[in-house]
Parts: C-alpha cells; sequence; structure tokens
C-alpha cells in the first residue's frame, strides 16, 4: 500500500539545506536532480508566482526520474488577486503552460487566502470550482473553518476536487492536528504538514531559525497522521504527502520521520534524524 504514498517537501529551494541536505559541490541549477535522489515528489513553490516556462518545465523533466511527481501551486494571480473571479481565461494560460508536466502532474493546489470567506464567497467557489476541468487533478486548501460545512463536502465531491488535509496546528498543541475532522472528497488524498509559520518570521518577513536541523520534533504528531494516511489509504488511489520546514525545522526531516513511521525507508545524505516514535498509536476514529 506504501507505492501509494509520494512524499515530499514544500518546495526544493531551501539556502538552509547548502551544506546539509545538499553538499556544497552540488550547485543550485543541480539541488532537484539531488533532491528527486531520494524523494519521490515535490509540490512546487514557484507556480504560486507565476507560470512555468517551458524551459523550466523542460529542466525538471530533465533533471528527475519518470516516476517523479510534481504537484503545483495555481498562481496567486488566480486565488489572491482576482480572487477566482474572471479566471477562465488566465487558468486556460495556466494550464497550456502545465501541458509538458502533465504526466507527472500529481495535482494543482488552489491555496486559498485566510480571507477568503464562506460567508461572502461561497457561490465564487463554487462557480469557479463547477468550471474546473474534470481531467485535471485539483485540490483546495480551507483557512477559514467556516467552510467546513455539509454542503461544502458534497460539491467537492460532486466535482472529484480533493479536500487539502493540512496541518498547521502551533506546536503547544501538536499532537491535534490530525484529529481534526477532516473529509475526503476524492479518489486521492493530499496531506500538507505545514506548522505554524505566524512564530516563525520577524516583523520583516525574515526568518527566525535557519532550517537545517530539527528545532521542534512533533513526534506524536508525526505518529498521528501516520495511522490517519493508513486508515484512508485503501479507498485512495494515491496519497500525496508534503512537509514544510515549519513543521519540525527541516522538512527532508520530516518526510524521513514520516516514512519510518509508515513503516518506509528514506535515506537522506548528511542528515541523521532520530528514530520514528516508538510506542502505542491512537487509534483515530
Amino acid at each position: 500500500m506504501t507505492s501509494k504514498i509520494a512524499l515530499g517537501t514544500c518546495a526544493w529551494s531551501c539556502e538552509d539545506w547548502r551544506g546539509g541536505f545538499y553538499p556544497d559541490t552540488v550547485v543550485p541549477t543541480q539541488w532537484l536532480g539531488w533532491y528527486a535522489r531520494f524523494f519521490n515528489a515535490v509540490e512546487a513553490d514557484s507556480t504560486f508566482f507565476h507560470a512555468p516556462t517551458r524551459h523550466a518545465l523542460e529542466h525538471w523533466l530533465e533533471a528527475t526520474p519518470a516516476k517523479f511527481t510534481f504537484t503545483v501551486k495555481l498562481p496567486r494571480a488566480l486565488t489572491h488577486e482576482r480572487r477566482l473571479r474572471d479566471c477562465d481565461g488566465p487558468l486556460e494560460s495556466f494550464l497550456e503552460a502545465l501541458a509538458p508536466l502533465r504526466p507527472r502532474l500529481g495535482c494543482i493546489l488552489i491555496q486559498l487566502p485566510a480571507t477568503f470567506r464562506a460567508a461572502h464567497e461561497e457561490d465564487i467557489l463554487r462557480r469557479f470550482v463547477a468550471r474546473l476541468p474534470r481531467d485535471w487533478p485539483f485540490a483546495i486548501e480551507f483557512r477559514d473553518p467556516a467552510w467546513h460545512a455539509p454542503r461544502t463536502v458534497h460539491w467537492l465531491r460532486e466535482h472529484n476536487v480533493c479536500w487539502v488535509w493540512a496541518d498547521s496546528e502551533p506546536l503547544s498543541h501538536e499532537a491535534e492536528g490530525a484529529f481534526e475532522v477532516l473529509p475526503q472528497t476524492a479518489d486521492f488524498l493530499y496531506v500538507r504538514l505545514l506548522g505554524d509559520a505566524r512564530t516563525r518570521y520577524h516583523a520583516d518577513g525574515s526568518p527566525r531559525h535557519v532550517y537545517e536541523k530539527l528545532l521542534w520534533p512533533r513526534g506524536r504528531s508525526l505518529e498521528n497522521w501516520a495511522v490517519k494516511i493508513r486508515h484512508h489509504m485503501e479507498e485512495s488511489r494515491r496519497v500525496l504527502v508534503f512537509a514544510n520546514n515549519h513543521f519540525e525545522g527541516c522538512a527532508p526531516l520530516t518526510c524521513q520521520r514520516l516514512a519510518r513511521t509508515l513503516g518506509m525507508e528514506l535515506a537522506l545524505p548528511h542528515l541523521d534524524a532520530p528514530d520514528a516514535p516508538k510506542g502505542s498509536q491512537m487509534d483515530l476514529l
């Protein structure tokens, strides 16, 4: 069953990994190829800022093996600037730009801003989802808890759009993220281990930490997520799981720790993560 799991990090271009995950002898243009030696998937963050060029996609494909999976973010021009209004043309252009990547595409992530409210913009989102092409896989990350309603689940299932399971719990509640009632609305799962980004930046937006090692291990959280993922794996054709540096302090190590908890082996260069959490696992359901 673990062969269904695509596991990786949220982006691969992290300067803090230089000299750790990335040897000093590997230059940034070679980072993706090095990354793909160890992981089978990545969430490409750059597409949030602009559509990828054909040259960039050719590099991505050449640098990674045939079974490597990419997920990409829908550009913020659609989600945050247009707020999903009048998006037919821009969405079509974005999908045309992605065409070379399509055989390796795991999903397109629609990351909604926290200000995208169910109280005022439900009809907008429903119209947008209804117009999504059915032959492309999409997932939505909600940041307003008011979206958690049966009707939302119903129309996402109707269109096979995945409800993203995102864990952004603060460290003081690290064991609780996997216990949130999160629906499965598509034939695949998308899990994002994000951590609490609000406590990771200074007021000017600069990072508070250097993300080259485990800073705040979330062992119980990873154990709980492993149980939840296994519980839903049989009914899912694919499970996409991505970790952010903010979750434990170094995303590659978080992936390694989760992999071990799932019964998978993930060897990493120059990094030494503690063993997977030991002890009894709690039944989430």
